[in-house]
C-alpha cells in the first residue's frame, strides 16, 4: 500500500490547484446512495475511503482503503474499478484475532439514462460484477457476484437535492439481496455539502440503517468527506466511521 500512498502524495499538489472544470467533482462517497452523474469524458476519478465499522457479536472491520476508480469513457458511460481490503477482528475463545481480507475486485459501468426534467428524476443505471480470483481465499467461490443499481436524483431547490437508489446484488453464497438508499443532500455554499440517509437490505428480512456526513471541496477537481452512522434494531451493523479524499485528473 506504500507505493500507491506516495504516488498520490506527489500528485496532490497538483490535483489541489486544478481547476479546469466549471463544475465541481461528483463523487459516490461518502454516503450509500451513489450518484446519477457520470465523469467527464476522459478524465480519470478516484474515491479513497478509511472506514471502522463495528458490528453485532463484537466483530470490527477497518477498511484500508477502498479505491473506487472511474473513467469517463463518453458522455453517456463511465468504467468502474472497486477494490475493498480490510482487517477484521473477531473475538474467539483464545482472545481477539486480526485478519486480512480482500473482497473480490469489482468492475462494471454506469450509463447515464435520463436527464432531469419535471418530476423525472436524473437517472443513470449501475452494473458491477465480482471477480473472485482477485480475492482473499475465503472469497474465493464460484459463484459470481454482482450488483445492478438505478441511481436517481430530484433538485428540490437551489441547494437542496434528493438521491434515491434501488438495486438488487448477490453475494458469495448465491442469496440476493434487495435495497434502498434515501438521502437528502444539501449544499452549503459553494464549497461545503451535507447529508442525512436512510439505508437498508432484504435478503430473509429487513435490515435499516442511519448515517449522515459532511464534504468538503479545496478546489472543483477534489472533495474531503467525514460521514458515520449506526444500525438499527435487527441490523447487524452497530455503528461505523469514515474519512474519504476524492479527485480527477484529465488524461488527455
Amino acid at each position: 500500500m506504500k507505493q500507491p500512498l506516495l504516488v498520490f502524495t506527489f500528485l496532490l499538489p497538483g490535483i489541489l490547484v486544478s481547476a479546469q472544470q466549471t463544475e465541481r467533482i461528483e463523487t459516490d462517497r461518502p454516503d450509500q446512495t451513489e450518484s446519477p452523474f457520470i465523469v467527464p469524458l476522459r478524465y480519470l476519478q478516484s474515491e479513497i475511503g478509511f472506514n471502522a465499522m463495528n458490528y453485532k457479536g463484537g466483530i470490527r472491520q477497518w477498511v484500508h482503503p477502498t479505491v473506487l476508480a472511474k473513467y469517463g469513457l463518453n458522455q453517456r458511460l463511465e468504467l468502474r474499478l472497486e477494490l475493498s481490503p480490510y482487517t477484521e477482528m473477531a473475538q474467539q475463545a483464545s482472545g481477539k484475532k486480526g485478519q486480512m481480507k480482500l473482497e473480490p475486485v469489482e468492475v462494471g459501468t454506469k450509463v447515464r439514462l435520463f436527464e432531469e426534467k419535471g418530476l423525472r428524476p436524473k437517472t443513470s443505471v449501475i452494473a458491477h460484477v465480482g471477480l473472485p480470483f482477485l480475492a482473499s481465499k475465503d472469497y474465493r467461490t464460484a459463484t459470481m457476484i454482482y450488483t445492478t443499481r438505478l441511481t436517481l436524483q430530484n433538485t428540490l431547490s437551489e441547494t437542496v437535492a434528493l438521491g434515491y437508489n434501488l438495486g438488487v446484488e448477490r453475494d458469495l453464497e448465491g442469496a440476493s439481496a434487495f435495497f434502498y438508499t434515501f438521502a437528502p443532500g444539501f449544499n452549503i455554499g459553494n464549497r461545503w455539502y451535507a447529508y442525512i440517509e436512510a439505508f437498508g437490505a432484504h435478503t430473509y428480512e429487513w435490515e435499516h440503517n442511519i448515517d449522515g456526513g459532511i464534504a468538503y471541496h479545496p478546489s472543483t477537481e477534489t472533495k474531503i468527506d467525514l460521514s458515520g452512522g449506526f444500525g438499527l434494531g435487527d441490523s447487524p451493523l452497530k455503528n461505523y466511521v469514515a474519512l474519504g479524499f476524492s479527485f480527477r485528473l484529465p488524461l488527455r
